[in-house]
């Protein structure tokens, strides 16, 4: 959470674990984008990417759920370093139209190595390596609250006391920042998402796809049904997954006794979340929280949001994201904890 651990092929390589997803307004006229994946990395779980992984962020431009504009991400073999650190190298590309949806095709428009900020042509910025897990969440709590669900019980005091068990941990982040005319116009509301896909030897398989935070830890909480969100995309959220979400909200304001007609409000909700893209006005303020959906800055508390929004009622997790670990300049993202801080 908020995608970390999410299915069995993400747990069995955390490379392919895409764990969060940030977008933002960067420098101005720039639009910034951060993936993570490897949860808990260099400790528990790898610090390099997947040499044969095709890590892509998506935009829909005109509301149909079909990526318009893609930036897609790939690496080289790990390299290993005389002090013990990986480097790999690292390319961008840019496709549009049919390229933007499937395959590793468009123009290359940032290249380097792993580790290092990279300034390319166009204003074009790209950062590939360890950082600070920024995601914050009282994950006993939130254990403790669906069980309480699933038994016929509302218990928000299940966060009480809670510490976030991502604290003090690392990740392995992407943090692209490209001018705002590489996607669309300044004003334009595009829908976002990133997604990790296999794509070397065999034909390209997707695994990995996040639009908005927790949907398959609050929401959608069978194996099954999480392994196949994971491999869909936006334009079949509906038909496929928009059911099981409803009920989730159904039952818990039902429970919490905080919505009139909660089959009303369950689809009210529904409408919002689904498909599960960012909605972003390209170069505004990002803010991500209960009333309104644009973007994700690195310090919004969404498991607040998305659990007010299941129940209906002003929901607190118990710990806040450590706005101490991000910083005002490219790559937004500070020093891995136990490194000193990144200027």
């Amino acid at each position: 959470m908020s995608h970390h651990f999410d299915t069995a092929t993400a747990r069995r390589d955390p490379r392919l674990n895409l764990c969060d997803f940030y977008l933002f307004r960067g420098r101005p006229g720039h639009v910034a984008m951060i993936l993570t994946v490897n949860p808990n990395a260099g400790v528990k779980a790898s610090d390099t990417f997947h040499e044969e992984g095709l890590y892509a962020f998506r935009f829909d431009l005109d509301g149909d759920a079909q990526a318009d504009v893609t930036f897609s991400v790939r690496f080289g073999e790990p390299v290993h370093g005389a002090d013990g650190e990986h480097t790999q190298s690292v390319e961008v590309r840019r496709a549009t139209g049919a390229d933007a949806r499937a395959g590793g095709g468009g123009s290359v428009v940032a290249s380097g190595s792993t580790g290092a900020v990279i300034t390319a042509e166009e204003g074009v910025r790209l950062f590939a390596g360890l950082a600070p897990e920024l995601f914050a969440a009282n994950r006993e709590g939130l254990q403790k609250f669906r069980s309480g669900l699933q038994g016929g019980e509302f218990a928000p005091d299940a966060f009480h006391d809670g510490t976030n068990f991502f604290g003090n941990r690392n990740v392995s982040a992407i943090a692209l920042e490209v001018p705002v005319q590489m996607i669309a116009t300044a004003g334009h509301e595009v829908h976002a998402w990133a997604t990790i896909s296999l794509f070397g030897h065999a034909p390209e398989t997707q695994v990995s796809r996040w639009g908005l935070p927790l949907m398959t830890n609050i929401f959608i909480l069978d194996e099954e049904e999480k392994e196949q969100y994971n491999r869909t995309e936006p334009s079949q959220d509906t038909a496929r997954f928009s059911r099981i979400v409803s009920q989730s909200v159904e039952r818990a304001t039902t429970l919490a006794r905080t919505a009139a007609e909660p089959a009303v409000y369950a689809d009210e909700v529904t409408q919002r979340l689904f498909p599960t893209t960012m909605p972003y006005v390209l170069d505004s303020d990002a803010a991500f929280d209960r009333e309104h959906f644009n973007g994700r800055a690195l310090t919004d508390n969404v498991m607040d949001v998305m659990l007010s929004l299941m129940t209906n009622a002003t929901i607190g997790n118990g710990v806040q994201v450590d706005t101490s670990r991000t910083v005002d300049t490219f790559p937004y993202v500070g020093a891995p904890v136990g490194d000193p801080v990144r200027d």
